[in-house]
């Protein structure tokens, strides 16, 4: 999608956003094989909480201040530690094995380094 020397003009020109979406995806595939018991509780808790870190990155994206741009990355570090917790449950419930957990692990810290670089970024200008 981006090259090293395209501007970032649109929220999906930008790294973290891309390696949310890919969270995004892998969570999806993750939440397919949980049990149907697991449909109204959480199944939802788990993509609601993944969804939400890119749409907060894309909003943050769009405001005009730092400030606002800062608070919508924060939101977006926060629904990821949400989610990471959902992992450890999905995990000790059996329902991800230990390499469907590390993927997806690793891709979640991928993700949350990311997210502490940009909002470290904005917080030095």
């Amino acid at each position: 999608m981006v090259d090293g020397n395209k501007k970032i003009i649109h929220f999906y020109d930008l790294r973290v956003w891309q390696e949310g979406h890919r969270l995004v995806l892998l969570t999806y595939k993750l939440v397919g094989g949980l049990p149907e018991k697991e449909k109204f509780i959480l199944i939802p808790q788990m993509l609601r909480a993944a969804i939400s870190i890119t749409s907060n990155v894309a909003e943050g994206f769009g405001r005009r201040s730092l400030k606002e741009k800062t608070q919508f990355y924060y939101i977006a570090k926060a629904s990821l530690v949400e989610l990471q917790n959902q992992y450890f449950i999905a995990r000790d419930m059996k329902y991800l094995s230990d390499n469907e957990f590390e993927n997806v692990w690793d891709q979640s810290v991928v993700v949350h380094k990311m997210l502490n670089a940009l909002i470290t970024s904005i917080n030095n200008k």
